[in-house]
This record gives C-alpha cells, sequence and structure tokens, in this order.
C-alpha cells in the first residue's frame, strides 16, 4: 500500500506526517480472515492497533453464562485495539469478522513509540475516541426512546460512517438482525418487524445475494433517528 492511500483510508492517520506514515507501513503486518473467523481473541487485547483495510467486524462481549452481546460494529477506514494498549487490565471482548475481511497490524511497543514522536497523530488519536465515547453516550441518552428511534441512529450511523454511495442509495453490509439488535439495544423480533417495514416503505432494500443493505432513504431515515420523545 502506498503511503497516500494510507493517509486517504484511515481517518486517524490523515494528520500524520510522511515519515510518521512511512514508519508505519514499514512494520504493519498484513492479515486476512473469511466471514465468522475470529480476529481477536478475549487473551489477545493490547498485542497490537488493527486498521481494517476492507470489510467488516464486530465487536462482542462475553458476559458469565453463554449470553454474548455485540457492542459495536466497525467497517474499512476503522481501527480498533488502542485503548487496550494502554490499560493492562483483562479484557471481556473479542472481535469477529461479519464479512471477510483484511487487516493491517502494528504492535503495540511500535504504535505508542510512534505516537511519542508524532503529536499530531496522538492528537487525532484522542479526537477519534472522543467521537467514539460520544457516541456511546448517546446510545445511553437514547435507551427509552422507541425501538424505530435506536435502529434508524444505528443505520444512519453505519452509513455515515463506512456506507459507500451507489445509485441504489448508500450501502452497507447485510449485517445480521441480532447484531443490529444488539448494538440499537432493542429486541431481534422488533429489529426484524422494523428492518421488515422501512424495506416496505422503500427507505431500505435488502438484497441477501450480496450481502448488502441499500440505505434507500437516508433523509427519511435521519429524520426517524431524530424523532425522540
Amino acid at each position: 500500500m502506498q503511503t497516500e492511500a494510507f493517509s486517504e483510508l484511515f481517518p486517524l492517520l490523515s494528520s500524520a506526517n510522511a515519515e510518521t506514515l512511512d514508519w508505519l507501513l514499514s512494520v504493519a503486518v498484513e492479515h486476512e480472515y473469511p466471514a465468522n473467523r475470529a480476529v481477536l481473541m478475549e487473551d489477545a487485547w493490547g498485542n497490537a492497533v488493527y486498521f481494517i483495510v476492507s470489510g467488516w467486524v464486530k465487536v462482542r462481549r462475553l458476559s458469565s453464562g453463554e449470553e454474548v452481546v455485540t457492542l459495536a460494529i466497525l467497517g474499512k477506514g476503522d481501527f480498533f485495539g488502542e485503548m487496550a494498549i494502554l490499560d493492562e487490565s483483562p479484557r471481556s471482548t473479542d472481535v469477529i469478522a461479519l464479512s471477510p475481511v483484511k487487516l493491517i497490524s502494528i504492535s503495540a511497543q511500535r504504535f505508542i513509540q510512534t505516537l511519542f514522536k508524532d503529536p499530531q497523530l496522538h492528537h487525532r488519536m484522542l479526537q477519534l475516541m472522543v467521537r467514539r465515547l460520544r457516541q456511546t453516550n448517546l446510545r445511553f441518552q437514547l435507551r427509552h426512546q422507541p425501538p424505530a428511534v435506536k435502529l434508524a441512529n444505528t443505520l444512519v450511523t453505519l452509513g455515515e460512517t463506512y456506507g459507500h454511495e451507489s445509485s441504489n442509495g448508500t450501502e452497507i453490509y447485510n449485517i445480521p438482525f441480532k447484531d443490529l439488535a444488539d448494538v440499537s439495544d432493542i429486541g431481534v423480533e422488533e429489529t426484524t418487524k422494523i428492518m421488515e417495514k422501512l424495506d416496505s416503505k422503500g427507505w431500505i432494500k435488502i438484497e441477501p445475494s450480496n450481502n448488502l443493505i441499500h440505505l434507500v432513504n437516508m433523509k427519511q431515515l435521519a429524520n426517524l433517528a431524530s424523532k425522540t420523545q
């Protein structure tokens, strides 16, 4: 991967200087995983920072018993593992590939060295971590809102953050309803009914054969997402 493409693909690296980008590329390790494969296991957190070159992953919480809950869905251009390299406490999460995925990893030691060398990269990472914190806070604020509002917020966020524009609207991966339900903090049955209703209205179009969800009418979805009580 060329330095310029590396910078353009990952918002985290958009403000890094050329020397930093060259160094990161020189020490990066490439990975490829098929769908449903564990990308990062619970006991591996803290070893590296991972950048998503293509594909979709989910971050899961492993709670007591058999319950597994999806905490976040991440796509192309995002990264994960950055907090664990600064926090050595035990982890109770893992990362699973939703689709075939390509990643680049940078070891924790080398990434921390880079942060010390490039203050702009350090500042940019803090900005993106704060953005994630705000997204988590928004989900908390929405906890008492109707299920349709919560799900619309999830779809709009995924579309705006990772979506690909096409003639059929904004395309995102056909994320399993269980994962959409977990991230939206609603039930799977509710998610199924709402997605069917959105499809019947023509606001979305699910294309299972290509593993795509077309967000056909982002404006209407955004309006629904803003209808808080």
